[in-house]
Formats: C-alpha cells, sequence, structure tokens
C-alpha cells in the first residue's frame, strides 16, 4: 500500500527519510554531502513523486522506494 507523504507527521517523515538514506549508504559521487542535504534531496523525490513511500503488510513495515523500481515488481507479480 501506498502512504502519500502529506500523511505523515513531519518528525516521522523526517526519522523515515534519514532511516532510507543511512540503510541505503546513498552514493552521492566523490563529494561529501551531508545528512540534511541528503534529507532534503529525498524529500525532493517524494514531493515529485520519483520516491514513494511503501507500506507493506505482510512484513508489517515501511520503506522509501523508487517509483521506477515499484512499477518493475508490480509488473513482474502481474506476469506470473
Amino acid at each position: 500500500m501506498l502512504i502519500p507523504y502529506q500523511d505523515l507527521d513531519l518528525d516521522t517523515l523526517h526519522n523515515l527519510i534519514e532511516y532510507f538514506i543511512l540503510r541505503e549508504g546513498t552514493d552521492y559521487g566523490e563529494q561529501e554531502v551531508s545528512l540534511p542535504q541528503k534529507t532534503e534531496h529525498v524529500l525532493q523525490q517524494l514531493k515529485q513523486g520519483t520516491v514513494v513511500i511503501l507500506y507493506s503488510e505482510l512484513s508489517e513495515s515501511v520503506t522509501l522506494i523508487h517509483k521506477n523500481q515499484l512499477d518493475q515488481q508490480m509488473q513482474l507479480i502481474n506476469e506470473q
């Protein structure tokens, strides 16, 4: 189930974004990018719809995923 980022409390959204960044080890190339800058970048992606918040009822977990990755996963499921 997709969760609109606007439905989350700001602190919850901020914590979810930070967790995603730290878990994924997001790579920004050779230049050093601060956690607040990375957080703002992910927030912009959420606003643009290129990253979405996905809740899994099966694992009872929430994660951020790139929209194109989600689309690919859904296509594979529909093909089975």
